[in-house]
């Protein structure tokens, strides 16, 4: 499974949103194919683009915990694709989580992985990472256009 997910404010912190992309994929051939590909897009309310990015993660995990049911996800391997080096850098245990508010957050994530088979953060740069982007932002428009009505 491989999740690429995103967190966004505006304003920093503002509105917030997340965007998630969740795909499954198996080999058939030496090649990959995409079994299925689930999409999703929530407003989170106000919020740092930190506090969004952790939220985007916990959101996949439960939702694909959801999906999958206790004993699938206890034997999946899950990669999580994301633009935020910090989370992935946090997730993976190669930096200290300083920050009072999201020490909260990396537990209930950290505690989220433990029911997966192997859960990897990769970082990427934001270029690659654009399907979650969109849907944060599309979310953060409509967000923004019912609050100009």
């Amino acid at each position: 499974i491989t999740i690429y997910t995103d967190g966004g404010a505006r304003g920093n912190p503002g509105p917030a949103a997340i965007g998630v992309v969740i795909i499954a994929l198996r080999q058939a051939q030496g090649k990959a194919i995409v079994e299925w590909k689930k999409e999703y897009g929530e407003y989170i309310g106000e919020a740092t683009n930190n506090v969004a990015e952790y939220k985007a993660v916990i959101f996949a995990l439960k939702k694909l915990k959801q999906l999958f049911g206790q004993d699938k996800a206890k034997a999946s391997e899950v990669e999580f694709v994301i633009d935020s080096e910090l989370l992935a850098k946090q997730m993976n245990h190669e930096y200290k989580v300083k920050e009072e508010g999201i020490q909260k957050l990396f537990l209930e994530a950290h505690n989220l992985t433990l029911d997966f088979s192997k859960v990897i953060f990769t970082h990427v740069l934001r270029s690659k990472n654009t399907q979650p982007d969109k849907l944060l932002n599309q979310v953060l428009d409509k967000e923004e256009n019912k609050l100009n009505i």
